[in-house]
């Protein structure tokens, strides 16, 4: 506790939460005053933009054309020059892609406006063999290449990426259709929980008679030689259901319910079993194989010899996955792939690929301790291992099975380099004639032409601008420099370079890694509070490592702190060992490693108050810095947690039974933070979306709810209507004035007026 006696008439009037912390400020520590602080909330508003606005050709995008002959991108190299250029991907030679200044003038003619030809006013065009097409003021153009005409046409669509639909366990209700068989010589239909079949002539038979509603046939599949079915039973779960209560809505004086399934750790869910049927015997045999506990219906996929299939079995709390192969007459199975670490199976970094030509299989494996892959045969013997290192496979690009190549990423392999910068390589299935694509130094993204010959490489740090290239993929030559992006703007707006860090986690050897983001206004002469951004979730590593124009956390740092993100150990892309620390032990998040990590920090830069010390995050992050001031107060004293999984066994089943394993044990409960509340210390804001369909809100109701009942002092901010989210800008507002109030000790501005 604060000695209020010993300080001064300045400290005494701090208000209560922060005297509570035991925080002494120094006169050199940042303090801004009130026109200060509002000019800070206007940067922290604008940076990003700012940022982005200033610099140029930060990615290149191309069009690829002939089957990737050739490509055309868009060239911004500043606030006043626009070009369209074509590529002859076989040499690199670059062209504008038509006469620009024909086009401006044929343009201008037509609107009667004036159109500058350095800076045409439309940002993309569809390019055909012999016309330019775009859209100009909702009118769509056609531009001829070589008699430079201009004629109206219709609108050039503009081209979104498509988002993958979300994940739908598509087991009940069981399937109703019929289908028939390859010669056609039988249909298949369920009804009644069972398999009939029905012959051409319009004979019924009843295959299966034990199908009963809590043991019901779901879905069939023939056999390539229409003599079988694979007959899919299902057991059903619990099928639980979570509510959300939406409050505000238009046109009505009441809220609404919602309800869906949702499987939470622990939970009974749908499980399934295979049977064989002989639809001339009428006969049913069983696969040799335990009941599939965990996932979607098992598809089959048939092998070379049309007589066996494989399906893929990811056991409950993702201890052990297989692909498991079925001999479809006698039901005998065998391990193709057999994945059994003593841990964990990532799911999230999964591979697999079945050869066309054969039944060998490409899979990705951590059993020697790093990602790796691996080539088996079909009957379950590992032919070789394609990778191997100290170095981890990020993911496969592209397969050849005719030339036996195949293109991956990957991270670690040069010892010089940050370990979590990407580069591409080829190499051969036996693990032979392991070719570099992206041999610059940095984290590069790959854009490879249709037909894998060549790719428009980027590659860029936190701190150097990206540089756009084309290379070849049979040896990873550079054809061409396409473009380089300009940042010669920043310095007008006075940018303050993020900086990467490393420093010895807690084992004293292992290197940790994170991005330093110091104010605008930044004075070394002055003490900074440091606010961590956090997200340790399992399934990834998070701090940033390409060029970014604009940050949100150089918003936050905008208002007077220095903003750090960390990689600890429990995260992703760093070796099994590395990674094996979140099992069973999610409330780690890598604390251990990210308070040395920030006390090294502020060792080297005495500006850094390693004595005030906030953090903040959603979701798995939310969870995190919540965590931060029940189990670390000693370090972490102000923590703002938006959408947080409080405990692990109120969100999705899937995401915690792989890192917190299955059943569920006590070390769920010994880690929750609801369980953990009477911990607290220091300052915590808990926000949440009262429609948040990924993390029940009810996790964050409940986590309030053993605060209340521990007698602690907190802040709950509901943000009415929202799915799971950061805060949305009013979020974001509540978020930089906790942190103001608290860490600064300064009053934010009245957002209220007066």
């Amino acid at each position: 506790m604060l000695n209020i006696r010993a300080q001064s008439h300045r400290a005494i009037l701090l208000p209560l939460a922060l005297v509570s912390l035991g925080f002494s400020w120094a006169s050199s520590d940042y303090r801004p005053s009130a026109s200060e602080l509002k000019a800070s909330y206007q940067r922290a508003d604008t940076i990003s933009r700012d940022y982005s606005t200033h610099v140029f050709n930060v990615r290149l995008a191309p069009v690829w054309l002939e089957g990737g002959k050739r490509f055309y991108y868009r060239s911004d190299p500043s606030a006043k020059h626009r070009t369209f250029y074509v590529v002859d991907a076989a040499t690199g030679q670059k062209s504008p892609a038509f006469d620009h200044k024909a086009l401006a003038e044929g343009l201008a003619k037509e609107t009667g406006e004036t159109i500058d030809a350095d800076f045409l006013p439309f940002t993309n065009i569809r390019l055909t063999a012999d016309a330019a097409n775009f859209n100009y003021k909702g009118q769509g153009y056609k531009f001829g290449l070589s008699d430079h005409s201009l004629a109206k046409a219709e609108l050039v669509p503009v081209e979104r990426p498509q988002r993958e639909a979300p994940w739908v366990q598509d087991t009940w209700p069981p399937e109703t259709g019929s289908h028939t068989a390859p010669d056609k010589s039988w249909s298949v239909e369920l009804k009644e929980n069972n398999v009939f079949v029905k012959s051409a002539s319009g004979e019924e038979k009843q295959l299966t008679k034990d199908g009963v509603a809590d043991h019901y046939y779901s879905r069939t599949y023939w056999t390539p030689d229409s003599k079988r079915l694979i007959a899919v039973r299902v057991t059903p779960g619990d099928r639980k259901k979570v509510s959300l209560y939406q409050s505000s809505n238009t046109g009505t004086t009441r809220g609404k319910l919602e309800s869906r399934l949702y499987d939470q750790p622990g939970d009974k869910v749908d499980t399934f079993d295979m049977q064989l049927l002989d639809v001339a015997k009428g006969t049913e045999t069983a696969v040799n194989a335990e009941p599939v506990d965990y996932g979607d219906l098992p598809r089959p996929r048939w092998m070379k010899d049309e007589k066996h299939f494989t399906y893929d079995k990811m056991d409950r709390g993702y201890g052990r996955w297989r692909i498991i192969s079925v001999d479809s007459e006698t039901g005998a199975t065998n391990a193709v792939v057999d994945d059994d670490p003593p841990t964990f199976v990532d799911s999230t970094a999964q591979f697999s690929h079945f050869c066309e030509d054969s039944d060998n299989v490409i899979w990705r494996s951590e059993r020697d301790g790093w990602g790796h892959l691996y080539l088996s045969d079909g009957g379950g013997k590992i032919l070789n291992q394609i990778t191997k290192g100290n170095w981890v496979v990020r993911g496969v690009e592209h397969v050849d099975d005719n030339a036996k190549q195949l293109i991956f990423s990957a991270s670690g392999m040069n010892p010089k380099e940050d370990p979590y910068f990407i580069h591409y390589y080829r190499i051969n299935y036996d693990g032979s004639n392991m070719v570099p694509l992206t041999p610059a130094v940095g984290n590069h993204s790959a854009q490879f032409s249709p037909d894998q010959k060549t790719l428009v490489d980027t590659y860029s740090t936190i701190d150097t601008a990206p540089v756009h290239e084309l290379r070849r993929v049979s040896d990873g030559k550079e054809l061409a420099k396409l473009e380089e992006c300009n940042t010669s703007d920043l310095k007008k707006i006075n940018w303050q370079k993020p900086e990467a860090f490393v420093a010895k986690g807690r084992d004293g050897k292992t290197d940790i890694y994170g991005v330093v983001y110091r104010p605008t206004n930044f004075d070394p002469k002055l003490k900074y509070p440091i606010v961590e951004n956090i997200y340790a979730g399992p399934q990834d590593s998070f701090v940033p490592k390409s060029f970014f124009g604009g940050n949100y956390m150089q918003g936050m740092a905008e208002l007077g702190f220095i903003v750090v993100q960390i990689d600890g150990m429990g995260t992703r892309n760093r070796g099994k060992a590395f990674h094996d620390v979140c099992f069973k032990n999610l409330a780690d998040a890598g604390f251990p490693d990210r308070i040395l990590w920030m006390k090294a920090l502020a060792a080297k830069y005495p500006y850094m108050d390693a004595d005030r010390v906030g953090i903040f995050g959603t979701s798995a992050g939310g969870q995190n810095s919540a965590g931060a001031v029940l189990f670390h107060p000693e370090f972490y004293k102000v923590a703002v947690s938006s959408c947080g999984c409080h405990d692990n066994r109120i969100d999705k089943l899937w995401w915690n039974e792989q890192w917190m394993s299955y059943p569920v044990g006590p070390h769920y409960e010994a880690q929750s933070n609801i369980t953990n509340a009477a911990k607290l210390r220091g300052n915590l804001l808990l926000m949440v979306g009262e429609m948040d369909h990924n993390v029940p809100p009810e996790s964050t109701f409940r986590f309030a709810d053993a605060l209340e009942k521990a007698n602690k002092d907190f802040e709950l901010v509901v943000i009415t209507g929202s799915d799971h989210t950061a805060g949305g800008p009013y979020g974001e507002r509540k978020r930089r004035d906790f942190f103001v109030r608290h860490l600064l000790g300064v009053d934010p501005p009245v957002w209220n007026g007066g």
